[in-house]
């Protein structure tokens, strides 16, 4: 029986290891396969010139990957600034205020909304969204747009990301323990007071992870965002304008990369640098819960 135990339990240490190293090394594994099908375009061109560059024209062999970048970053931006206060506020109320049967009623809508495909969403940007934008846009400007631009792509991408934040908002104030509220409340503060400075200031690590989290989603959200965001290759700061986003191009173009010379490279180069952006992102929020985890 003792060697027995000892086997069974060498066997189940060994699977667990041999899963942990697995799901470590695939983030490597996928880096390196990108990075070595993106050599041949990084012998011609620098990395710098790649990223800094505007200039797109594959069949003259000019590759610039600025405008799909920018593009990216700021319909990442607009979703994060439409979710944000939306989610905070969502799971304060839910958490803190609102009667448990609301609770119930919320939690399969929540879970109904982050299983939708994204297609779904993307259909419900262009027949909803899109003439929203275009009627908002003659109302402010004064000029007519086709209405797929960076503001369609960020509404779109924030209603996406918002089931995914809020839900993560949701566990990490129900971890709260009741004592500490109660005994804030007991000291005189308001039931307000004591959200803020107790759920939430005492939270922050999580709260910082759980947007963390989303904006890598939204970054990397592909068909939706692909439908509405208007994909016209421009580095442009105005909502209204359209944008071509890192992975609607390579959603968009993988299946002409073989009649163009470098655009296979190309196209992994761009994935290659998804990847980097993402992993950048989630860098730096680890970095900020460590700061707010040691104040």
């Amino acid at each position: 029986m003792e060697l027995k135990r000892q086997i069974t339990d060498r066997l189940n240490g060994f699977w667990m290891i041999t899963t942990l190293v697995t799901v470590l090394a695939l983030p490597v594994i996928i880096g390196i396969g990108l990075y070595i099908k993106a050599m041949p375009l990084l012998a011609q061109h620098s990395f710098s010139d790649l990223v800094f560059s505007s200039e797109w024209a594959p069949t003259r062999g000019k590759f610039g990957f600025g405008p799909f970048i920018t593009g990216s970053l700021f319909v990442t931006l607009l979703s994060f600034l439409f979710s944000a206060p939306v989610c905070l506020f969502s799971a304060i109320y839910l958490t803190q205020f609102a009667p448990r049967r609301l609770i119930r009623i919320m939690h399969p809508v929540i879970d109904v909304l982050a299983g939708l495909p994204s297609v779904i969403y993307g259909v419900w940007g262009v027949l909803v969204i899109v003439p929203f934008v275009a009627g908002l846009s003659a109302m402010f400007t004064g000029t007519a747009v086709s209405g797929y631009s960076l503001l369609a792509g960020g509404i779109v991408l924030a209603v996406m990301v918002i089931p995914y934040t809020l839900n993560m908002l949701i566990d990490v104030f129900n971890t709260v323990p009741t004592g500490m509220k109660e005994a804030s409340l007991s000291l005189g503060a308001t039931m307000w007071e004591s959200v803020k400075h107790v759920v939430i200031r005492g939270n922050y690590p999580g709260i910082i992870s759980a947007y963390g989290l989303g904006i890598a989603k939204a970054f990397g959200e592909t068909i939706a965002v692909m439908m509405v965001v208007g994909n016209v290759v421009r580095v442009s700061g105005n909502p209204f304008e359209p944008a071509y986003p890192l992975p609607a191009l390579i959603a968009n173009n993988y299946g002409e990369m073989l009649s163009i010379p470098m655009y296979d490279s190309a196209l992994m180069f761009a994935a290659f640098l998804l990847l980097i952006i993402i992993l950048l992102i989630n860098l730096f929020f680890r970095y900020l819960i460590h700061k707010t985890k040691r104040q």
